[in-house]
């Protein structure tokens, strides 16, 4: 298993797309994210081919439904030896503690990620859902609800990962998208940073897409952040 702490995000449509950016990295130099639209298209084929590879996976489907619709769904993830699934903590401590006891806590159990709230929501767009106080309020308190229910940790904007830190303690995984290398566009991000001031700020893991998977030698790409990160 890779000791990376950078995991790109496989945004693609189809399943030759991303095994073609696969082939360009290394898998023991970073870990790669299978989304919704990749999933949806090519289904479990697509992690079972990138494993082949070499790669550690992180399927990010963001469960969230009813307790026991939630449980049989991680349980069926960590049946394909995904290294990391997530759930959304807004489905609430009884849907958490559902997913935690479906997949286990043995040390081959994937990580299990509450997403806190999206880093592509900014203040404006929280309160046009009707969510009171501020954003980081909100996610600390998801963050603190995810803990107590059996979570391992949470995908939070690296701008809340200090706060994070300093609440739950450096155990508690923090996983951050919106990362973006010095230089490179925001994208639809709102709360990002670079990959340097996420790990100072306490993210033990990056996700990264576009900056290196649109670049012209991805690579390449990823070994400039790793000297950054150095």
């Amino acid at each position: 298993m890779t000791q990376s702490n950078i995991i790109v995000a496989l945004d693609y449509p189809d399943s030759n797309a991303a095994l073609h950016m696969a082939d360009q990295l290394d898998p023991a130099r970073c870990r790669l994210k299978i989304g919704k639209e990749l999933f949806t298209r090519s289904g479990p084929d697509i992690v079972k081919m990138l494993q082949q590879k070499g790669f550690d996976i992180f399927l990010d489907l963001k469960y969230h439904d009813i307790p026991n619709t939630v449980a049989k769904a991680c349980a069926a993830a960590a049946d394909l030896g995904v290294w990391m699934m997530n759930v959304h903590t807004l489905g609430g401590p009884a849907m958490m503690s559902a997913a935690r006891e479906a997949i286990g806590s043995q040390h081959d159990a994937p990580l299990l990620i509450g997403v806190t709230l999206l880093t592509s929501m900014d203040q404006q767009t929280f309160e046009a859902i009707g969510l009171q106080g501020t954003i980081q309020e909100t996610v600390l308190r998801l963050a603190v609800m995810a803990a107590d229910n059996g979570l391992d940790g949470v995908v939070c904007s690296a701008h809340e990962t200090s706060m994070l830190k300093a609440e739950l303690g450096s155990q508690f995984q923090l996983v951050t998208p919106g990362i973006r290398p010095a230089g490179s566009a925001k994208g639809d991000q709102h709360r990002i940073m670079t990959p340097a001031q996420a790990i100072q700020a306490g993210s033990h893991y990056l996700v990264i897409g576009r900056p290196i998977t649109a670049s012209v030698d991805p690579m390449q790409k990823l070994i400039e952040i790793e000297s950054e990160l150095a």
